[in-house]
């Protein structure tokens, strides 16, 4: 499909190209003729009403000068030609023959294609004056532009082919991208869907089984998975409601600092029971504007990610400081084994985890991009940071949304 799409883009391109260059280049092309034409037959205008006279090299003038002769008759009927010595006006069988062909025209001005002259009828108080001028050289002028338009519109056509194609990967590249990140989370969703869908489906049949006897360990697994899934299925609706920016709740000025502090109180003893320590540093009295449930919700993912991946016994620091006149910066830091910097920006997508095995541990890899969507939401940014055994997250949130 990808590569459809970007042969579509190209195609769209090259034809948008080729139209433009056919235009550009046909519209020169007839100006260029037209101009030509007009100045010829100016020429041809002017000798017949007066004949130029010799000139020197280096005579200023607009004019433009061509071989040409006339032809006009005398009060017998004869044919008495006058040029610029370029023709030979010996031959009365051909002037005879140039004339009966401009006559059969019908025309005031025509082209005698097989001799490359081009005529005019010009009138004057003598009688009619047949003006012949040679257009050899118009036509080669003619001839080295339009062979001179195809060879620069062929290099234009490859310059823009090969432009189009960069492009077209430039700008396929996000599709692209999305595509896999498509791709990949519906294989991450069905993957963590298949487990309990599989432990569902096992503990039903055995209840459908008369002799099996622990029926209520079943009822209590069921019932475990079920819930489990709710909490998958809940988790991809905020992520699809983020995504879509139907996720929108009411904002409103809230002190962010107080909503911290309320948010370290339910995980006081979840630290206790798992040997750790909880220690903060809020400075008060700061607001922002945002969503209170939503932020909570930023923090709750925050700190269980801490409590779940906290390395031994140690301690989780939770600080929050204003960092500029309108911003604040909240940190929660937990010791760890240290995560290469290639990594740390692979911690806020979907269903990532660092252990490539994906061992169960009661999540699913998708808090930390709600936590993302969140803080962008609120236009802010949220990061992580490894060194000495610690691992860091921060959250910078402007004063107003």
């Amino acid at each position: 499909m990808l590569n459809r799409l970007r042969l579509r883009f190209i195609l769209v391109i090259m034809g948008l190209v080729t139209l433009m260059l056919c235009l550009i280049f046909g519209l020169v092309y007839h100006f260029t003729q037209e101009n030509l034409e007009a100045e010829s037959l100016n020429m041809m205008r002017s000798v017949a009403a007066a004949p130029p006279r010799p000139g020197r090299p280096g005579d200023a003038t607009s004019q433009v000068k061509l071989p040409y002769f006339t032809v006009q008759w005398d009060p017998q009927g004869e044919l008495l030609a006058t040029g610029s010595g370029y023709f030979d006006l010996s031959d009365e069988a051909l002037l005879q023959s140039l004339v009966s062909s401009a006559l059969e025209q019908d025309a005031q001005t025509g082209i005698l294609a097989p001799h490359s002259l081009r005529f005019c009828w010009v009138p004057s108080p003598m009688g009619d004056r047949l003006v012949f001028a040679d257009i050899s050289s118009e036509r080669s002028t003619l001839h080295h532009l339009a062979r001179n338009c195809l060879f620069i519109g062929a290099l234009c056509f490859l310059g823009f082919l090969g432009i189009s194609v960069l492009l077209a990967r430039w700008t396929i590249k996000p599709v692209e991208r999305a595509w896999q990140q498509q791709r990949q989370f519906v294989a991450d969703a069905s993957h963590e869907l298949k487990t309990p869908l599989t432990v569902i489906m096992t503990n039903a049949e055995l209840l459908q089984n008369p002799a099996y006897p622990a029926a209520a360990q079943s009822s209590r697994s069921i019932l475990t998975m079920a819930q489990q899934m709710r909490s998958l299925v809940e988790r991809l609706l905020a992520l699809a409601q983020a995504d879509s920016g139907q996720s929108k709740e009411a904002v409103q000025p809230l002190d962010f600092s107080a909503l911290v502090a309320d948010a370290l109180l339910p995980f006081e003893p979840v630290f206790f029971e798992k040997g750790l320590a909880l220690s903060w540093q809020l400075q008060e009295g700061i607001t922002i504007h945002g969503s209170a449930q939503q932020l909570q919700q930023v923090i709750d993912i925050l700190l269980d990610n801490a409590q779940k991946y906290a390395s031994g016994s140690g301690e989780v620091c939770v600080s929050l400081q204003q960092t500029g006149r309108h911003s604040c910066l909240l940190s929660v830091s937990n010791p760890g084994e240290d995560i290469p910097a290639g990594e740390l920006k692979n911690l806020f997508k979907r269903f990532y985890r660092l252990d490539k095995a994906r061992q169960r541990d009661g999540g699913f890899g998708l808090g930390l991009s709600i936590a993302e969507q969140v803080v962008q939401a609120h236009h802010g940014r949220i990061w992580a940071e490894s060194q000495a055994g610690v691992i860091r997250f921060f959250v910078e949130l402007p004063g107003r949304v």
